[in-house]
């Protein structure tokens, strides 16, 4: 049976990430109350130097390594938010970092990625892009997972710490899903913090692997063909499936359309710059509505903002929004 991390294992990740990640404030949207018709707090993770969450599952792991493992070099796979977080963090610590990305990982991302001085290898796919990254782990590089990993799922637990701390009369708290590391995280803090409190994870269609390992009762490869680039995992773990069974109320998959119109409803409406990896909780969030009822307050981690404004607009033009 995996064994789940606990929430005391979040607590040393925040002791260890402070100073090194942004402690990301919490606003109350008055525009997404409205629009949604029920109290809505909102967690800027997008204010986090690369754009994501992801330093805090990054950093906690980088300083869990010994010495020998940081001089190898680090190694990942990413679709774009965490591969931009990566090669931030090696820049800052000063250690040589290689990130594999499928070509359809925004433009963007890769070229943060050089900028940061890694080394950029691009797969025709992501599925390719994990059997190249597999290849180059025969060099002695270090790898660190996107999310089959305990010391990441912990790292980005803090950010449900905080959300906690920010607004302790939460009822009902969404949080987008790619490979799952996030939304365990998140859902082991607040879970601490208030086992009542009700955890949903948000997939878009065509990046749905959590949905589909839930449904199967393992993980499932799939082939991402969502816009959420970011969200498209081709398979979750073993361990992050465990998270999602235990702890989640459940996973909603929302179309890229209504992840696109959540996207600029943040844009208009709260004023937030997020890409459609966070866009689709809007969305969602109506359908939490719709089954829990309109009473309690509601709490959205705004995930990414990594997104252009030639990207929105192609994909408002794209879907009629």
């Amino acid at each position: 049976m995996t064994e789940l991390v606990t929430a005391e294992a979040v607590h040393r990740a925040a002791r260890a990430i402070a100073g090194h990640v942004l402690r990301t404030p919490t606003v109350a949207s008055a525009g997404l109350t409205g629009l949604l018709g029920r109290p809505v707090a909102l967690k800027l993770e997008t204010l986090q130097d690369s754009g994501c969450f992801k330093p805090r599952g990054i950093v906690n792991k980088v300083l869990s390594l010994s010495q020998a493992e940081r001089a190898r070099g680090l190694l990942t796979v990413s679709g774009g938010n965490h591969g931009i977080a990566m090669a931030m963090i090696a820049r800052r610590m000063g250690l040589a970092a290689t990130i594999v990305m499928p070509d359809a990982a925004p433009a963007r991302s890769k070229a943060r990625v050089r900028a940061d001085g890694a080394e950029l290898i691009v797969a025709p796919d992501v599925t390719a892009a994990f059997a190249i990254a597999d290849e180059q782990r025969s060099r002695g590089l270090t790898y660190v997972h996107a999310y089959d990993d305990p010391v990441i799922v912990a790292g980005h637990g803090t950010v449900g710490l905080e959300f906690a701390a920010d607004v302790p009369d939460l009822t009902d708290v969404l949080v987008s899903i790619g490979g799952g590391a996030l939304a365990a995280g998140v859902a082991t803090a607040l879970k601490a913090a208030n086992p009542a409190i009700r955890v949903w994870g948000v997939e878009t269609e065509g990046a749905d692997a959590m949905t589909r390992a839930l449904a199967a009762g393992a993980p499932v490869p799939i082939r991402p063909s969502s816009i959420s680039s970011t969200l498209g995992a081709p398979v979750v773990s073993e361990l992050t499936l465990a998270h999602a069974g235990a702890l989640l109320e459940g996973v909603l998959v929302v179309p890229d359309a209504e992840a696109v119109a959540g996207t600029v409803a943040l844009a208009e409406d709260a004023r937030c710059w997020v890409e459609p990896a966070a866009g689709c909780l809007v969305p969602a969030a109506r359908r939490v509505i719709e089954r829990v009822g309109s009473d309690g307050a509601l709490g959205l981690v705004l995930c990414g903002g990594n997104a252009t404004v030639e990207q929105l607009e192609g994909w408002r033009a794209r879907f009629g929004v």
